[in-house]
């Protein structure tokens, strides 16, 4: 096996690990990374490998959350089991728009936008949205503080948000967390409920990826099973760091670093294709 691509592959991984929460793009990362550190594999592999290794990111979720997620823990209550149930049909349902369209567009999507320029728009675009959202809701008091009190239907315009970041560049953290500010949420609700509403969506974007690898002829051998469990191990581990330092950063600051940081990546990216591509 070569080393020289476990190391690339360790590195995807921590990307992955770090951008996958912060609202600066995950998708979009990668794809730039690939751009410097190529992974010597197939190019439906790479596809299939920057999608599925967001289970590894996912599961981080899972496992800080575990409690707050079960609905059969025998330590909560007959009313906190149904709060529960409750917060996952409202993922549920805010998970459909993206779910069909990513359905539906995902071809379209990997054709024309997974790409330097697309991307770099996308960065800068929602850096400045961040900007001027958080500009905008200074000193205005949130309507939604707790999770409990996320009704169906904010649930389901967080849900459109999240279209959105089916375009690499975009964010879906970043999509969702903007949305859920826009319609009255705090920010640490918005987070909350961006961290479970990645949960259905990156297993079935996931299972979708390698479906599609799988349908076209191709097979796993070792080596890519190892490099797909290794970067999924990587991210696993990277985004429990991740998540404790964006729910800790969001209690006394607010998301403008983060869209200053997407701006200036972005003018980056935007004058390197003009000056290499």
């Amino acid at each position: 096996m070569d080393f020289i691509n476990i190391l690339k592959v360790i590195f995807l991984g921590v990307v992955e690990g770090i951008t996958e929460w912060l609202p600066i793009s995950s998708t979009g990362h990668l794809i730039l990374v690939d751009e410097f550190i190529k992974l010597n594999a197939s190019a439906d592999f790479k596809e299939m490998f920057n999608v599925v290794i967001q289970l590894g990111a996912i599961m981080a979720v899972v496992v800080l959350y575990f409690s707050k997620l079960n609905p059969f823990s025998s330590t909560k209550t007959a009313g906190q089991k149904k709060a529960t149930w409750v917060l996952w049909f409202k993922v549920a349902l805010a998970s459909i728009p993206a779910g069909v369209l990513g359905l539906l567009f995902d071809d379209f999507l990997e054709e024309h936008f997974h790409s330097f320029l697309p991307v770099a728009i996308m960065l800068i675009l929602y850096g400045v949205l961040f900007i001027i959202v958080e500009n905008r809701n200074k000193g205005k008091e949130p309507t939604t503080v707790t999770l409990g009190t996320l009704s169906y239907q904010t649930a389901f315009i967080i849900g459109l948000f999240q279209v959105l970041s089916l375009i690499p560049g975009t964010s879906r953290s970043g999509a969702t967390i903007i949305g859920a500010i826009l319609i009255g949420c705090s920010r640490y609700v918005a987070a909350e409920f961006t961290f479970f509403l990645g949960i259905p969506v990156m297993f079935g974007a996931s299972g979708y990826k390698i479906y599609k690898f799988l349908k076209i002829g191709n097979s796993f051998d070792m080596t890519q099973t190892v490099l797909l469990l290794l970067g999924s191990i990587v991210a696993f581990v990277v985004s429990i760091i991740a998540i404790k330092f964006l729910m800790n950063y969001i209690k006394k600051n607010d998301f403008k670093v983060f869209g200053w940081y997407r701006i200036a990546l972005g003018v980056i990216i935007i004058a390197y294709w003009l000056i290499v591509k």
